[in-house]
């Protein structure tokens, strides 16, 4: 039997509002971590005193500080802090590597659901829940038009041995796409669990707004790689959501920037190369990873 050892990375910044919930629905698990380490990215609000607090009353539990660095910083910021608290892990210990936020909240359930899903499929390589929003009382799933191969970066669930072929993540905007591209070039599937939900209670890019985050996503598409033309169509599809215009408008403007700032993408060819024929496949209407 295939075990089910686990270990989670939470890279957090800010969160004294929503840890406490992510906290719970860890600790209620049916199926615990072997390790859980939360790295602390410079929060100021009391996200780390909150931690610390917790963390004494779980020996799986270990909490990372790191210094203020004065403001929130997309895609590269995240994997630092990520990556801080990688290196403390025990690499032998696992089979599973989870990359948890920590605004979540779900089922006790969860993770024992979520590897019996990688235990049906083994060449499922990167998987995890689906991420919902809160309205008055119903749960609505946060962005409906990510493509099925996408797995949220709030919630990453990687097999140790797809893991050791795609590692290091990309420290830059897009590294959630990036990994999972990686992954399909090489053998993997990749999916979102829709009958598996987790809550999230702060909306994403609520730290930027809307408008920033649409241009952030533009810009992470940039650095990703994406074929000009599937872009152009995403930034037409999405213009068409409300407000009209705004998001597509944000979103290529964030992805023109790229050009002029020329700025760096992802350092491999061959998954710049592999995502471009996957979106030329999907454009034209053939079978690729986009479904």
């Amino acid at each position: 039997m295939a075990t089910r050892r686990y270990i989670i990375v939470s890279p957090v910044r800010d969160e004294a509002p929503h840890i406490d919930k992510t906290i719970e629905a860890v600790r209620s698990q049916t199926l615990l971590p072997a390790r859980w380490i939360v790295v602390d990215d410079g929060s100021t609000d009391g996200t780390g005193e909150i931690l610390d607090k917790r963390a004494s009353q779980a020996s799986w539990m270990r909490v990372v500080h790191r210094p203020n660095r004065g403001r929130r910083v997309n895609g590269s910021g995240v994997m630092e802090a990520f990556y801080a608290g990688y290196a403390l892990l025990d690499h032998d210990g696992w089979d599973y590597l989870v990359k948890l936020d920590g605004d979540l909240s779900f089922a006790p359930d969860y993770f024992e659901r979520c590897l019996a899903m990688f235990a049906a499929d083994p060449r499922l390589g990167i998987g995890g829940g689906t991420v919902c929003q809160l309205e008055q009382g119903n749960e609505k799933v946060d962005s409906k038009s990510d493509p099925t191969f996408h797995v949220r970066g709030a919630t990453k669930i990687y097999r140790r041995e797809c893991w050791d072929q795609i590692a290091p993540l990309v420290p830059a905007p897009g590294w959630d796409t990036v990994d999972e591209v990686k992954a399909n070039m090489l053998g993997w599937a990749t999916r979102t669990f829709p009958e598996l939900r987790l809550i999230q209670h702060k909306e994403t890019g609520a730290a930027d707004g809307a408008w920033r985050n649409a241009f952030k996503n533009g810009r992470a598409n940039y650095v990703t790689g994406y074929d000009p033309m599937f872009m152009l169509a995403k930034c037409v599809k999405r213009g068409l959501t409300k407000p009209l215009f705004v998001e597509g408008l944000a979103m290529a403007l964030g992805f023109c920037s790229g050009y002029v700032a020329r700025s760096p993408r992802v350092p491999d060819p061959g998954v710049i190369d592999y995502l471009r024929r996957q979106q030329r496949r999907r454009l034209l209407l053939r079978a690729s990873i986009y479904g």
